[in-house]
């Protein structure tokens, strides 16, 4: 079969995707799923009892992708593919169509799910031997990481969570805008730098580069806006989705005004 991504890169899989196929019946009934690949294999063996590990096939004791749940449900209410690409983009999944499905055909659904699970998961495996290979080049002769050629702040920002990476901005946003105030070219451009190397470990969905634009503006509206972006980034980590609209509309008006 062939993934269709509605969101997302064939070419460059996040790792975990909505599936979802249409009713043969009626195509604005959806049925869905969710695809996940471990970051490492995942041996289920370990968390079973002894006498029901030992029935799991010995040549393949780790699961490399899964569906959650095993196969396709149906979505309820009056939620139809509209929710679906929202729900993707504000969690930043890939969003695939797998085509139309019988409504009452049990078995079809499950096999649906792990056939597209088994492509998705290919594609990401070819995906990840690319970024594999580049944590093999960094790697020392003895092969230890080459701690030496990363900068210690990049290491720093490295192992912040989001929360930390997003109030790191909220300081800098500060720094910005004092040197606006002053005048200071060269703390601006090295404050938006430091920004931008924050931003880069941050999903897309947090905005940050417009965050980032807001901020080191010197317009009437510019500080407020670069506020509202970080409220909205803070939302979108809290998963408190219904004040997206409110932020996103008082980002609009101020554009406009501006």
């Amino acid at each position: 079969m062939d993934l269709r991504f509605l969101r997302g890169d064939p070419q460059a899989p996040k790792g975990h995707a909505i599936f979802f196929a249409r009713s043969s019946e009626d195509e604005r009934h959806i049925f869905y799923t969710y695809c996940v690949v471990p970051p490492l294999p995942l041996s289920l063996a370990r968390y079973l009892p002894s006498i029901l590990a030992a029935h799991l096939p010995m040549d393949e004791p780790n699961v490399q992708v899964m569906p959650i749940p095993p196969m396709l449900e149906e979505l309820e209410g009056e939620k139809g593919l509209d929710y679906l690409q929202v729900l993707a983009r504000y969690r930043d999944d890939d969003l695939c169509e797998l085509g139309a499905i019988h409504p009452r055909d049990e078995a079809a659904k499950m096999q649906l799910a792990a056939q597209a699970c088994q492509e998705y998961g290919q594609l990401y495996l070819n995906y990840s031997a690319s970024f594999e290979q580049a944590a093999s080049s960094s790697s020392s002769r003895e092969g230890l990481p080459a701690l030496d050629d990363l900068d210690p702040e990049e290491l720093l920002f490295q192992t912040m969570t989001d929360r930390q990476r997003l109030a790191e901005l909220g300081k800098l946003v500060g720094v910005a805008r004092y040197a606006l105030e002053g005048n200071d070219t060269h703390l601006l451009q090295e404050t938006r730098q430091k920004m931008q190397r924050i931003v880069r470990l941050l999903p897309e969905k947090y905005k940050g580069n417009a965050l980032i634009t807001a901020a080191c503006d010197a317009g009437k509206h510019s500080a407020r806006i670069a506020e509202l972006y970080l409220e909205r980034a803070y939302k979108l980590l809290d998963e408190e989705y219904a004040d997206i609209p409110r932020i996103e509309q008082a980002i609009r008006e101020l554009q406009q005004s501006a």
